[in-house]
């Protein structure tokens, strides 16, 4: 169950474990570009922190955003940064009717890319940015998708994200697709997300 009897990682990186749930919730915040934390806030009861709905989530066993499919990278004994990832299905999914209209795009893209393995948060900690993090995990994440059979790999970034995209690039992936946003309140630059993807040598 999970990924973490996929591949042997070394040091500096781990697989996660539920005690990383706070350091999943940053670093879901700062990869959604703020849009993760707009979601819990809608989600949350009246006087509920929105934060402990992405810590509860981060720990839960199933779903997508589960330490289950994260893996971190730590400096220092803390988590410096980390990777939340797992295979598309081959078929996608019909889309639930009641799915928040900003997340709409999102699974719009996800289904042009069936059978991928899907980077869905790559991100580090402000301070830990420039230090080959993302390059670093983006090659665990090609490792992972191998080890799932997978010949390709998807991720969505933002048209206003440029540093990122400039890396997944770098890295080989090139745009399949975009989708207009549908912000409902978030405050955001961008105007569009976009599907990169990458064949993956076997």
């Amino acid at each position: 169950h999970g990924m973490s009897d996929m591949i042997e990682l070394a040091s500096p990186f781990r697989y996660a474990v539920p005690a990383d749930a706070a350091a999943m919730a940053d670093l879901v915040h700062y990869a959604s570009e703020g849009l993760a934390l707009y979601l819990w806030t809608k989600i949350a009861a009246p006087g509920v922190d929105p934060w402990s709905i992405g810590r509860e989530r981060a720990e839960r066993e199933g779903g997508g955003f589960s330490y289950r499919n994260t893996v971190v990278a730590e400096a220092d004994g803390r988590v410096a940064a980390a990777l939340i990832g797992y295979p598309l299905a081959d078929v996608p999914e019909r889309m639930p009717a009641d799915l928040p209209p900003i997340v709409v795009p999102l699974e719009e893209l996800e289904s042009l890319a069936p059978g991928t393995w899907y980077v869905n948060v790559l991100a580090a900690y402000p301070e830990q940015r420039g230090k080959g993090w993302g390059r670093a995990l983006l090659g665990v994440a090609e490792r992972l998708a191998r080890a799932t059979g997978k010949r390709g790999m998807s991720i969505i970034v933002t048209d206003s994200n440029t540093g990122a995209r400039r890396l997944y690039e770098r890295c080989g992936y090139r745009e399949l697709a975009r989708r207009a946003m549908v912000k409902n309140g978030w405050q955001h630059p961008g105007t569009h997300f976009v599907l990169l993807t990458k064949r993956v040598a076997m």
